[in-house]
């Protein structure tokens, strides 16, 4: 009988590294497209603290994937996601939805 340390990991730590790439590109996206959705009309200083937020936010994320695939690519069996980097990254990305939606309005 095999025991709780045995266990292959398989591609599962290869899978969750390019799921954070993934999430990563689509904040991405999703950054750039309420720059420019913000600028559109022209430049204003709503727009502008609207870019500069989400820029923020989105270089949040960045950080919090960025440490997370580090420490998926440093070990065969890499640890736990933190419920620090966690909850960041649940923030960034709700920010990020909070800034679309509120250029669009």
């Amino acid at each position: 009988m095999r025991g709780a340390f045995d266990r292959d990991p398989g591609l599962q730590p290869e899978r969750t590294r390019l799921a954070w790439r993934r999430t990563t590109l689509s904040c991405t996206v999703a950054a750039v497209l309420a720059a420019k959705q913000a600028l559109r009309g022209g430049t204003t200083a709503v727009g502008l603290v609207t870019v500069a937020l989400s820029g923020l936010v989105w270089l949040g994320f960045l950080a919090v994937a960025h440490r997370r695939i580090q420490s998926l690519s440093r070990s065969v069996r890499p640890g736990v996601l933190r419920a620090r980097e966690a909850g960041a990254a649940v923030v960034c990305v709700a920010a990020l939805a909070l800034f679309a939606v509120a250029v669009l309005l």
